[in-house]
């Protein structure tokens, strides 16, 4: 197993790279060798290095050849004029802590690989001589990206077709550009995990939307982020799809813009769609076929989900289908249901018990003073799969009765399934920092999660959230850890006590939800003291 090491400023071809003090200068010397299972090529941090990059060697499951970076400062970066990094029929290979930024292709091809696994890399502006730019991987198995970061890219951001045993982990993917861009499109593919990635198409040119799969075989997509798109989610066809746990919003452009939609390209049977919050768009869950009324739309069950500042219905349903849509809440001025008629009459697809948001939180409030017990039924997700972990095919369950009424075994009156307490922060000096403190310690939940969803009137994501208040700024965490500064300026001349109030928005992944707020308390008289003191110290 050797290490060879490639440095763009002081390296030379005519060393042997296997230190760094006897550095390669181009990624060429390196293709030149053969390298063996378990070898690693390190490129030397803030080195660049204009060339592509051809991965002819295979290394082994146990000892995968790796493409790496070394030294301290900013990450090795490949450009080129063609793909950043090319790999055919070269498997068992691992990339991470590079960049790969201005291609005129790919920022990664590759083609009948396997175990690969790209991670913690950045990728800018790729594609620019009217090509893909994406991470493009084609009739392979087991391709992993994680923990990586793609801006700009031109076409979709990442982009596979026939890949079995697909996941993808923590990604950020904003802004893919082009007329038919999406930040994900998955063809063709199966045992498929995408979870906890932050995807958005707000600044781009694409008339499409952010995240495509089309006719895929057993596949989980949970706690992500999607917003703005033409739509969110297009699970176009499949079998055995589990839509859990994602924030969609954003989607817009269209009289037709969904936030999860499906029936186009294919039959589409087995979905499981719960736990969604789904807000600022057009329509909420879209079941269709635009074009092809003969595709099979069979067992979708769309429950347990919030709808929330939707233009139109929470459901429509313009096709023959079959499946059930209950338990969700949905918010007043959203309409539930947009079926035809024809549609109707056939009774394959049933609306169950729904509630308004405004329900919801009155069915909370009223509880929140009882002690009586009771237990209801609840419709809980598959457990979270770890990366590298073989995706099995999400359970769903069989289809609601048309009246839908969750057991439950009643001693009194409802304990409330989530409860959000309200926070304070009382400033009483300047101690020179910002102050801290945790938004969900005190709220709780019957099934053990407390999720931030909202802070103000904006979603919370894993990159946190910070919004400008009247009196200094917060920063809020996806786990509810907050920050706030005061802005003394805003103080000047102001005396007394002033304070200024935070609404937000927890859930517990089950579509149940509740509402309050963070008040923040500032004694002015006293923090103009300390503030004085500390400027004279």
């Amino acid at each position: 197993m050797t290490v060879y090491y490639v440095n763009s400023a002081t390296g030379s071809n005519y060393n042997n790279g296997t230190s760094e003090s006897s550095a390669f200068a181009t990624l060429s010397a390196v293709e030149s060798l053969r390298l063996n299972p378990g070898d690693s090529v390190l490129l030397a941090a803030g080195s660049v290095f204009n060339e592509q990059f051809d991965l002819k060697y295979s290394g082994s499951v146990s000892a995968p050849i790796t493409i790496g970076s070394y030294g301290i400062g900013d990450a090795p970066v490949i450009h080129s004029s063609n793909n950043g990094i090319h790999g055919s029929k070269a498997s068992n290979i691992v990339i991470e802590n590079i960049k790969i930024a201005d291609t005129g292709a790919n920022a990664i091809y590759a083609g009948s690989v396997s175990n690969w696994i790209v991670r913690n890399i950045e990728v800018s502006n790729t594609g620019l001589a009217g090509k893909p730019g994406s991470l493009n991987f084609q009739s392979s198995q087991n391709i992993t990206i994680e923990n990586s970061t793609l801006t700009g890219v031109h076409a979709d951001g990442i982009w596979m077709d026939k890949v079995k045993g697909i996941v993808l982990v923590n990604n950020t993917i904003t802004n893919s550009q082009g007329s038919v861009a999406d930040a994900i499109q998955l063809n063709n593919s199966s045992n498929i995990l995408i979870k906890d990635n932050h995807l958005e198409q707000t600044e781009t040119n694409s008339a499409k939307g952010v995240l495509v799969l089309i006719r895929a075989q057993d596949a989980v997509v949970e706690g992500n982020t999607l917003i703005g798109g033409g739509f969110g989610l297009s699970a176009q066809a499949g079998t055995n799809i589990a839509i859990h746990d994602n924030d969609i919003s954003g989607y817009g452009g269209y009289s037709w813009s969904y936030g999860i939609g499906l029936g186009d390209s294919g039959d589409a049977k087995n979905y499981d769609i719960s736990g969604n919050y789904l807000h600022d768009g057009v329509y909420g869950v879209l079941v269709s076929a635009v074009g092809n009324p003969g595709y099979v739309r069979e067992n979708i069950l769309v429950h347990d989900n919030v709808f929330d500042d939707l233009s139109s219905s929470a459901l429509k349903v313009d096709r023959s289908a079959s499946g059930s849509f209950y338990d969700n809440i949905i918010d007043s001025s959203v309409s539930t249901l947009t079926m035809p008629a024809a549609i109707t009459i056939q009774n394959t697809f049933k609306i169950g018990e729904n509630k308004t948001l405004e329900q919801a939180q009155a069915e909370l409030d009223s509880a929140a003073g009882s002690t009586s017990d009771v237990t209801l039924a609840s419709n809980e997700p598959p457990p979270a799969t770890s990366v590298g972990e073989h995706v099995d095919a999400p359970q769903i369950n069989s289809p609601a009765p048309t009246a839908v009424t969750p057991a439950a075994t009643v001693s009194a009156a409802v304990v409330p399934k989530i409860v959000a307490v309200h926070d304070s922060l009382k400033i009483s000096g300047d101690i020179g920092s910002a102050y801290h403190g945790n938004l969900l310690e005190n709220d709780n939940a019957s099934n053990g999660t407390v999720l931030l969803r909202r802070f103000g009137d904006s979603a919370v994501d894993k990159h946190g959230l910070t919004l400008t208040g009247k009196y200094g700024v917060i920063h809020v965490e996806s786990d509810g850890d907050y920050s706030y500064t005061v802005d003394a300026a805003k103080l000047a001349g102001l005396s007394g006590k002033v304070s200024e109030f935070f609404q937000y928005k927890i859930s517990d992944g089950a579509s149940h939800i509740d509402t309050d707020s963070l008040s923040v308390s500032i004694n002015v008289d006293a923090f103009h003291s300390s503030h004085a003191s500390q400027l004279l110290a």
